[in-house]
């Protein structure tokens, strides 16, 4: 198998603090690794490091088979990043960001202007070319964000955290655009805090906790491995959720958990939902919901860390 990034051993510390300890990571080629792990983890560290950012103290790695640190001119051609927070400059319009990117490459100017025009109407954003920055809304600097990694053509792009921030449907945007950028070839490395991110994008997962990595796999894969099956119940009534949590606990052996009138258990028997479907319909109860299903990530990243992810990025530190 190809990677276009493979890293061993990556060491990074901050005085008493060690961001990374030991970290190894591979990403094949033309696919999307999904990293993801609580604030502190060290997630944007491992990316500063890969995007020759900075050093690592101890490890190596490579991108497309170049050494990060032997030969970072050869890296930075290879790929594009996409920090957390858009880079584009405000009192440039978003044709004028994308030139003025295209120029600092080493492009011509008609060149320049020619992939800005490109990329502005692969993004949705021709309409909007010549408006300054200032005027577009969260969504629109995220894609002019990610058009201007891609002004150079890298074949492996860095993705931290790219949709922090925004709304349910701008990010449903930025998705579509990953996937388009993947089919077309792209290899991409994407941190997030936002799991159903990961278990929309990514061909696999990588999680990180204190510096480390604690475990990685295909989405089922990691959902499997925390282990059994959850049942989920959604009672039509609401005022039937403390009456069938009872029956849950009885039948599994274990107190269910509760979110906005759904409960939910582990379940490791796969004839439990025929045993609750009938002690509902002896009380008389009905449900909206009655099934199995894998965990979550959310729970998969609660059982492997001992705790939720957090809502920023790694400790910040002086790049």
């Amino acid at each position: 198998m190809a990677y276009a990034i493979r890293a061993e051993g990556l060491v990074k510390k901050y005085g008493d603090f060690t961001a990374l300890d030991g970290v190894d990571l591979e990403v094949p080629a033309g696919k999307v690794v999904g990293v993801l792990g609580p604030n502190g983890a060290g997630k944007t560290t491992t990316v500063r490091i890969l995007a020759t950012l900075m050093r690592p103290d101890a490890g190596h790695a490579t991108i497309g088979g170049h050494d990060i640190v032997k030969d970072p001119v050869r890296v930075r051609q290879l790929i594009g990043l996409t920090g957390q927070y858009a880079s584009v400059d405000e009192t440039l319009s978003g044709a004028e960001n994308l030139v003025l990117i295209g120029r600092l490459l080493g492009l011509s100017r008609r060149d320049a202007k020619a992939r800005a025009a490109a990329l502005l109407e692969s993004f949705s954003l021709a309409e909007a070319a010549r408006k300054p920055i200032a005027t577009f809304s969260g969504g629109m600097r995220r894609r002019l964000d990610l058009a201007a990694s891609l002004v150079g053509r890298p074949r492996v792009l860095f993705l931290d955290e790219p949709t922090t921030g925004l709304d349910p449907h701008a990010r449903q945007e930025v998705w579509d655009i990953v996937r388009e950028l993947v089919a077309d070839g792209s290899t991409v490395l994407l941190t997030t805090q936002y799991l159903e991110e990961a278990d929309q994008l990514a061909d696999s997962i990588t999680v990180f906790d204190k510096g480390r990595k604690v475990a990685e796999g295909r989405p089922g894969e990691l959902k499997r491995r925390v282990g059994g099956q959850i049942l989920q119940v959604r009672p039509t009534v609401a005022a039937d959720v403390p009456l069938v949590a009872g029956m849950l606990a009885e039948l599994t052996g274990h107190a269910p958990a509760q979110d906005s009138g759904v409960l939910t258990v582990p379940a490791d028997e796969p004839l439990i939902v025929a045993a609750v479907a009938r002690r509902l319909d002896g009380a008389g109860i009905t449900a909206d919901e009655l099934g199995l299903r894998l965990p979550s990530l959310d729970e998969v990243f609660l059982a492997l860390t001992g705790h939720a992810p957090a809502a920023t990025g790694d400790q910040p530190v002086a790049v």
